[in-house]
């Protein structure tokens, strides 16, 4: 049998012959239809095209069939039959992955796994315009036994909701439905859990010159990695697709420049943008142009050194998302800290670190690309000390000495002097 040649139509790839009219077989799976129909409400052409992933020839054909004469006899649409929110989902995948909407592996990932594990098995089976408020209760209820059972995190749970949510609201506008049953569903209260005072995983600047001194002497390949990531704030997957030569090079040791402005997150595929969609520019330091001007002559030779990446691994590809994970805890161990630090005390570091240094917020910003100030909040853990030199600044500025009996104002030791 010959292998069967695949051509690019309505962004998927396709059998260049149609198997019935209007289904075209996909070259991942399952089928493509397209139809058009007049609407006689609009005398207008309206068009049907769906990818359905678990049909044959025959029953995509049908239900093209189906739609197009819902169009053309102006049908009511409570009573246009309707596939289960599993297939729909997966079409609804399909089409946002194609579309560009969920663009890097790790949302592919992320969504593919929360529709197998956590929305499919429960709610897959029912009709889309059956669903109802009462399924979406029951299906928080038992999310929310997983959380009580310690099995996940709230957070986590709170992006199912997410994806669900997203799920019903195009079901609602794709098949007209009178309502959407995702309406008052909250989501879980995350104030009990994350980051505490006891685990803000995140160095103090005391901290973090011996963290980064024992990594150098435990890790060396990974101490520019971490300089970057202290000292910017920069998200990992930001700093891994780095160039440092090639056509378009990220790093120009000359003029110190750093252009952020890719993501990698799985293996080696990269997304020529970042996760806020910014774009920086960011004129490095002498002291961090000296570090990676260091780090790059320390390459060894072969892939690593043949390499276009600022960042290479040891076959020369884009280093792993848990390249960090190992060397952080071993340090962390060896200087004897309790708290856990991960990559992620990188982002949150220079957060503290920056607003230590009374950087303003904008210019923080600015570095670590925060596109808001809920975000750059979030990241930031105010520590004791702190607190404690604000409320004393604010003291000193109303003019009150702690020393004083009774903390009288200036003004107010003056009249009582004089009473």
């Amino acid at each position: 049998m010959a292998e069967t040649k695949w051509v690019k139509r309505w962004n998927s790839w396709i059998a260049p012959k149609p198997s019935k009219p209007g289904v075209w077989r996909r070259k991942e799976g399952g089928h493509l239809v397209r139809g058009r129909a007049i609407d006689p409400r609009s005398g207008t052409i309206k068009q049907v095209r769906m990818v359905l992933l678990e049909t044959d020839a025959l029953v995509a054909f049908e239900l093209l069939q189906r739609e197009l004469r819902t169009i053309r006899e102006g049908i009511a649409v409570e009573n246009k039959p309707s596939i289960g929110f599993g297939e729909f989902a997966a079409t609804l995948f399909e089409e946002k992955v194609v579309n560009g909407e969920i663009k890097s592996a790790a949302g592919r990932d992320k969504w593919g796994g929360i529709l197998e594990h956590h929305i499919v098995p429960q709610l897959g089976p029912i009709a889309v315009d059956k669903l109802r408020h009462a399924d979406m209760v029951a299906w928080r209820n038992e999310a929310g036994a997983k959380i009580a059972a310690g099995d996940y995190a709230p957070s986590t749970v709170n992006g199912w909701i997410d994806v669900l949510r997203v799920l019903t609201k195009a079901a609602v506008a794709r098949y007209e439905l009178p309502r959407d049953p995702m309406v008052g569903i909250k989501k879980f209260d995350t104030s009990e859990h994350g980051y505490t005072e006891e685990e803000p995983n995140s160095c103090t600047h005391e901290e973090l010159g011996l963290f980064l001194a024992t990594l150098k002497e435990k890790y060396p390949q990974h101490y520019a990695f971490a300089c970057l990531g202290f000292f910017l704030g920069q998200r990992p997957s930001t700093l891994r697709p780095l160039r440092r030569k090639g056509a378009t090079p990220d790093f120009d040791p000359k003029t110190g420049v750093l252009l952020i402005r890719r993501s990698q997150v799985k293996g080696d595929e990269v997304m020529e943008t970042t996760k806020t969609k910014i774009r920086q520019k960011i004129v490095l330091p002498p002291e961090l142009v000296t570090i990676l001007e260091q780090h790059v002559e320390q390459l060894p030779e072969g892939p690593m050194r043949d390499s276009d990446l600022l960042f290479p691994s040891e076959t020369g590809g884009h280093r792993s998302r848990s390249c960090l994970d190992r060397p952080f805890d071993v340090v962390r161990r060896a200087i004897g800290l309790k708290k856990k630090i991960t990559p992620k005390a990188m982002r949150r570091s220079f957060q503290d670190l920056a607003r230590a240094a009374e950087v303003k917020d904008i210019v923080t910003r600015a570095i670590s690309g925060h596109a808001t100030e809920t975000m750059q909040h979030h990241y930031s853990t105010v520590a004791e000390a702190e607190k404690r030199q604000a409320i004393a600044k604010v003291i000193t500025l109303a003019g009150v000495s702690s020393g004083l009996h009774g903390g009288l104002h200036a003004q107010e030791r003056k009249k009582a002097a004089g009473a």
